[in-house]
């Protein structure tokens, strides 16, 4: 996970304490997270958010992080920029491993070209020191679940018609449709 600025709804663990058969963490966002999630989503409000997820030890000191972010939400709409209410619902999986583990080192074939599969699992993550930071790691899958397009429901975009000018055009138009007619 990477250092940024520090989730709302930040929720700290210390891999080193964590017991062995694992832990449930259940993040609920009081008003004033749920504030601080909108305005770094650009969302109108968040009106619920809840991460209920289970961390457990994964092989050498590395982390398995799984569960669900579910959230409601408010943003604008693109078309009319009327309120539009929509519901996150989204699974979290994740492997974390310490930055320094020799588990972190990529598979390479024959002539040392690093070896990807598409369809396969995701590639653990890094983290530094002893701590990971469950609630950062659901915002961004709270992220990930957002609709970057919200439409409210029957409204559409009108295509103009062939022919037709857009009378919004500006003028890097004009200059582009000169460049063009120039031989």
């Amino acid at each position: 996970m990477s250092e940024q600025t520090r989730s709302p709804v930040s929720f700290p663990i210390n891999v080193a304490r964590l017991p062995k058969k694992g832990m449930e963490v259940v993040i609920e966002a009081d008003g004033a997270q749920r504030e601080a999630l909108a305005a770094a989503h650009e969302l109108r409000t968040v009106e619920r958010f809840t991460a209920k997820l289970e961390v457990h030890s994964w092989k050498k000191g590395g982390v398995r992080v799984a569960g669900h972010v579910r959230a409601d939400i408010v943003q604008d709409c693109i078309v009319t920029l009327d309120p539009v209410a929509e519901t996150v619902d989204e699974e979290v999986s994740a492997l974390l491993l310490p930055e320094n583990s020799k588990l972190m080192v990529p598979k390479r074939s024959a002539e040392g070209e690093i070896l990807l599969d598409a369809e396969g699992d995701d590639a653990p993550e890094p983290f530094t020191g002893d701590t990971i930071d469950v609630g950062q790691l659901a915002e961004e899958f709270f992220a990930l679940g957002i609709n970057p397009y919200p439409r409210k429901a029957g409204v559409a975009v009108e295509a103009a018609a062939d022919g037709q000018e857009d009378e919004k055009r500006g003028p890097l138009y004009e200059k582009l449709q000169a460049l063009k007619k120039k031989p």
